[in-house]
C-alpha cells in the first residue's frame, strides 16, 4: 500500500531519548508521500534535555512537515472533526500517555488529538516507549491492546537485564504498521 496522499498525524510525547530514531521514521513516512500533521505534548513543547532542546525538535518537525506543531489542547480538539486524518501515530508513546488513553483521560494535546481522532473510528497507532510496561503500565497496555481502532507497533523488552520492566517499540516498523492499520489489521507479531 502506498502512503502517498494519506493524511497522517504524528504525535510525540516526552521520551526524548528516542526522538533521534523517531525522526528517521517521520522522514521516511514523509518521503513516502504522506501529508504529516505534527502534534506534540507539553513536555515536547517546553523541555530542554540532554537529547536536544524543545525548539530544536519543533524546528525539525516544521522542516519535515511544513506545518506548525499542534501544541495545545484547544488546537488539538478539532483534529477529529476538521482534519479527518487517515491515521494518528503516537511515537514515542510514553507510559503516562498509555495510562491516560487506557483510562479515558484527556488532558494533553496528544490525548485530546487521539480522542478526537478515535471518534471518527479511524486507526490510532501507538509506538510504546516506557520503563514500566511490564510493571505498573502492564494492565494499561493490556486494555489498549483490546481497544477497537488502536494498533501497536511491534514491541519488546529493550534491556531485560538492567531494566526488566522496560518496553520499547521497534520504530522501524512504524510505516508497515500504518499500512496494516489503515486496512484494519494489527501487524504481527506484535510481541518481538
Amino acid at each position: 500500500m502506498s502512503l502517498k496522499g494519506k493524511k497522517i498525524g504524528f504525535a510525540l510525547t516526552g521520551s526524548s531519548c528516542n526522538f533521534k530514531d523517531i525522526f528517521v521514521e517521520i522522514e521516511k513516512v514523509a518521503k513516502a508521500g504522506a501529508d504529516i500533521y505534527p502534534i506534540i505534548s507539553h513536555s515536547v513543547d517546553t523541555f530542554d534535555t540532554r537529547f536536544g532542546t524543545a525548539e530544536e525538535w519543533k524546528n525539525r518537525l516544521r522542516k519535515i512537515t511544513g506545518r506548525e506543531p499542534i501544541s495545545t489542547i484547544v488546537d488539538a480538539e478539532p483534529v477529529g472533526p476538521k482534519l479527518n486524518l487517515d491515521v494518528i501515530v503516537v511515537a514515542p508513546c510514553t507510559g503516562n500517555t498509555i495510562a491516560k488513553l487506557a483510562n479515558g483521560i484527556t488532558d494533553t494535546p496528544v490525548t485530546m488529538a487521539c480522542k478526537a481522532h478515535l471518534r471518527n473510528q479511524r486507526p490510532l497507532i501507538l509506538a510504546i516507549a516506557t520503563n514500566d510496561g511490564l510493571g505498573a503500565n502492564g494492565k494499561n497496555i493490556g486494555l489498549i491492546m483490546n481497544t477497537k481502532n488502536i494498533y501497536l507497533v511491534p514491541f519488546g523488552q529493550d534491556d531485560p537485564n538492567n531494566k526488566p520492566n522496560s518496553l520499547i517499540a521497534k520504530f522501524e516498523y512504524i510505516e508497515k504498521t500504518i499500512e496494516e492499520a489503515i486496512l484494519g489489521r494489527q501487524i504481527q507479531p506484535v510481541l518481538i
